[in-house]
Formats: C-alpha cells, sequence, structure tokens
C-alpha cells in the first residue's frame, strides 16, 4: 500500500465512522491533534524569531486548522450514529478543542 493510499485511507476511515468514537476523540483528536497544533505553534515562533516574513509565520501556525475541522466533524459525524451522553459530551469536547486549537 503506497503513502497516499494509506493517507487516503486514513481520511476515508474516519469519516465514515470506521473508527471507534473513543479512538477518534482521545487518540486523533485530543493526543495526536493537539501535539500537531503544538508542533505547529512552536514552529512558528521559531520563524517569528528569526524575523521571517509574518505571512509565513501565520501560515505556518494556521496550517493544521483544516486537519481540526476535519478532525471535528468527523467526531461529530462519528458521535451523531451513536446515542447516549457520552457521544453528546464528545461533540461538545470537540467544539470546545476546535475554539481552543484555533483561536490560542
Amino acid at each position: 500500500m503506497t503513502i497516499m493510499s494509506r493517507v487516503a485511507a486514513f481520511f476515508r476511515s474516519r469519516w465514515l465512522s470506521m473508527v471507534p468514537l473513543d479512538r477518534l476523540f482521545w487518540r486523533d483528536l485530543v493526543v495526536v491533534g493537539t501535539a500537531i497544533n503544538v508542533a505547529s505553534s512552536v514552529a512558528a515562533l521559531i520563524l517569528l524569531g528569526l524575523k521571517l516574513p509574518l505571512a509565513l509565520v501565520l501560515a505556518v501556525h494556521f496550517a493544521p486548522v483544516p486537519y481540526n475541522i476535519f478532525l471535528t466533524f468527523a467526531v461529530w459525524r462519528t458521535a451523531g450514529k451513536s446515542s447516549g451522553t457520552k457521544a453528546s459530551l464528545m461533540t461538545l469536547g470537540a467544539t470546545l478543542w476546535l475554539i481552543l486549537v484555533v483561536v490560542a
């Protein structure tokens, strides 16, 4: 399997709710998503410290936003196929997480 097909399979499985909600929320969104955002922010701060153009700094800082939106929608879609308090809390958590990582 090529890298491109593995990446496509990753996104497809999350969009089609083929990944368990717990894994999608905790591992993909909270752990990996947050790590990507922290790394992007650190890289942007380093670029800012090197006095590189502000447009480049902002592009690096906000680069994960489409991925963040994708993960949030994937959680919403997967939680929508479940019922109960846990699914509702994960939907709320994903929404709050998205606001936090975009604003911070």
